[in-house]
């Protein structure tokens, strides 16, 4: 790398994150255990499978970080002042991910070797480091969270899926149980739904779907669980709600869906649907098979009489 190239590339080491607050005739003394490369697009940086010593200040272009294999979708996007290899450049370890550089890229690299000696030289550059880290740890528990959250989500709807539903009602069974409060779940089930979609399409099917998750939802309380159980089939579990009063909510929310008429959607103005409902109150035999299995019975029962009602 030639003189000036080199000079500019620490002029803009300089203002780093991880220079924060360091003297300038001290951020040019620890520029010089540092050494600068260059990367060409594709070029990977850091590999789960190569132990890394180095930690990596970008300074110019763009690099990108996957999980698990390289035919994935990118994580996160790191820009120039972000830092690379970080985790195993400190605990020596193999990287958890694949960086690479998403176009041609400039880095400055360490080696850990230089680690202590530089911490000695500048306690701010440790402060600095460790803020770095705990940004990228926050990072990835949110990566966790909204990948968490997204696996307990039905992606056309936007309801809860089974998987949430299995999940959320072990905690409230429990908590009920042990606070000797009532549970009930509805069974709810779209109207001649195949009808609806021969007709009007499947597409229109879907947007009448996700018309009653919108309408339900805005009517429940937000310790109750709206889950898409499978295909036009709904489950609501509804805690510290016993039969009684579970009717009444069920029947609110079936009259609210049958007040719609019709809709506007994408595909243009399209007939509401109704909903036929099935009721089941937790008791203390039950496990979220049987209490499903009597709510599923139930609502049998409502399409035998004729639909759009409760049992």
């Amino acid at each position: 790398m030639n003189t000036s190239r080199r000079q500019a590339n620490l002029q803009q080491a300089r203002r780093l994150q991880l220079f924060r607050n360091i003297a300038p005739s001290s951020v040019n003394r620890l520029l010089k255990k540092f050494s600068a490369c260059d990367l060409e697009s594709g070029e990977i940086l850091l590999s789960p499978f190569n132990r890394n010593q180095h930690l990596y200040l970008l300074l110019r272009g763009q690099l990108k970080v996957y999980l698990g294999s390289l035919d994935n979708q990118p994580v996160s996007t790191l820009q120039a002042g972000d830092c690379a290899g970080e985790i195993s450049f400190i605990d020596n370890h193999h990287p958890c991910a694949y960086v690479v550089a998403s176009e041609p890229s400039s880095v400055l690299s360490l080696h850990r070797e230089s680690l202590a000696e530089l911490f000695r030289q500048s306690p701010q550059l440790l402060h600095n480091l460790l803020e770095l880290l705990c940004t990228r740890l926050r990072q990835g528990n949110l990566l966790i969270l909204n990948s968490e959250q997204n696996a307990n989500v039905d992606t056309l709807t936007g309801a809860f899926n089974r998987r949430w539903l299995e999940h959320v009602y072990q905690r409230e069974s429990t908590r009920c149980a042990f606070n000797e409060q009532p549970l009930s779940l509805l069974m709810l089930d779209v109207d001649h739904f195949k009808a609806y979609n021969d007709r009007h399409g499947h597409l229109a099917g879907d947007y009448a779907l996700c018309l009653v998750t919108h309408t339900l939802c805005q009517q429940l309380r937000s310790k109750d669980s709206l889950v898409r159980f499978g295909g036009e089939e709904f489950v609501i579990l509804l805690p510290e709600i016993a039969d009684v009063e579970a009717r009444r909510i069920g029947e609110r929310l079936r009259q609210s869906l049958e007040h719609v008429t019709s809709f506007y959607s994408p595909v243009g103005i399209l007939p509401g649907v109704t909903l036929s409902i099935g009721l089941a109150q937790m008791e203390p035999q039950d496990n979220l098979q049987s209490l499903i299995a009597r709510a599923d019975s139930a609502l049998y029962r409502a399409k035998q009489q004729g639909r759009n009602c409760l049992c």
